[in-house]
């Protein structure tokens, strides 16, 4: 009774997934030793890869709409030689639609597939998936929570540009209120030393308390600023975000669009060594014309985007090769 108690315990569960690596919940899980594992594999699949994942079946259940995290995941599973099933709308593609329950719907598709790759609108649907699921869950954004894999892409590309991960300042720009990329990423870089952190967004869309405790209880860096131009000259990494219509209401969306982007007019305020990345997709908060985009170093985003693909093969082949173990 005392054991089946503790599996029950919401902080038992978090523990396991600490240091099992078995389900990728939260990006807190990734020690920097992992990451640099993840980070080696990445580069050598980028060269060259062979069918490592043959017989594997991921399942790519989608609940919100998705390009590049779909996308990516799914190329990275066939080109290790796996194969994909899944919805990319399972709210109305699935027995969702009928009533039947997250935790439900788990039970039964990871009874058909090696891991599951979930993307939900519920914040904390990852990890309730988890409780239930016989397969790893790959948590591929929920909610207002979290989004791992996307702040393992972030952190791998700055290692890439950068050449480092220490000693650099990064602003984060945009949405941070509900922005869940910016979260994922804030808890990578709460691992490593000597960064500096800008937050920089509108008023009413704020960085939490939670990562700010985060960053006190890490001895981080970090401050609040709204001038986007001031601090754009000190800065190494500018990782600007979009503002998030679909979570927040309407009267905060009016307050905040716009306010904060990257154009002609300030884009050479930005040092000729720093990088602008941006988790995608963007809006009206980038408007750089295609031969900037095309030719300038500094632009990032796009390899950003395809950095996913590779880092995502090294974790899928990393949880079901059981390289965690």
């Amino acid at each position: 009774m005392l054991w089946k108690s503790l599996q029950d315990n919401y902080f038992y569960k978090l523990l396991f997934f600490l240091f099992n690596m078995f389900h990728i919940i939260e990006s807190q899980q990734f020690s920097p030793e992992i990451l640099f594992k993840l980070f080696k594999k990445a580069d050598e699949l980028r060269n060259s890869h062979k069918n490592t994942l043959k017989g594997k079946i991921m399942t790519a259940l989608f609940y919100e709409p998705s390009t590049r995290t779909r996308l990516s995941f799914e190329s990275a599973m066939l080109k290790l030689g796996g194969e994909v099933i899944g919805t990319e709308n399972a709210r109305e593609f699935s027995s969702a639609v009928k009533g039947e329950s997250l935790e439900d719907s788990i039970r039964v598709i990871s009874r058909y597939c090696d891991c599951i790759v979930m993307r939900h609108n519920e914040e904390g649907a990852a990890l309730n998936a988890s409780k239930v699921s016989k397969v790893p869950i790959i948590n591929a954004g929920d909610g207002k929570g979290q989004h791992p894999t996307q702040a393992l892409l972030d952190i791998y590309t700055i290692y890439r540009e950068l050449k480092r991960l220490e000693n650099f300042k990064i602003a984060m720009v945009g949405d941070l209120a509900s922005g869940r990329t910016v979260r994922s990423l804030c808890y990578l870089l709460g691992k490593f030393n000597n960064i500096e952190i800008i937050f920089v967004s509108p008023e009413n869309l704020k960085i939490g308390d939670d990562i700010k405790e985060y960053f006190e209880k890490h001895n981080v860096i970090f401050k609040e600023d709204d001038n986007l131009n001031k601090i754009l000259p000190e800065i190494d990494i500018v990782y600007i975000t979009r503002i998030q219509k679909e979570r927040i209401d309407l009267d905060d969306y009016e307050k905040a669009k716009g306010k904060f982007v990257i154009n002609q007019n300030n884009f050479n305020l930005i040092k000729k060594n720093s990088r602008i990345m941006h988790p995608l997709p963007r809006v009206e908060e980038i408007d750089l014309p295609i031969h900037i985009e095309e030719n300038d170093k500094r632009v990032a985003y796009f390899r950003q985007a395809e950095n996913g693909l590779f880092i995502r093969m090294a974790l899928l082949d990393f949880i079901l090769n059981n390289k965690s173990k």
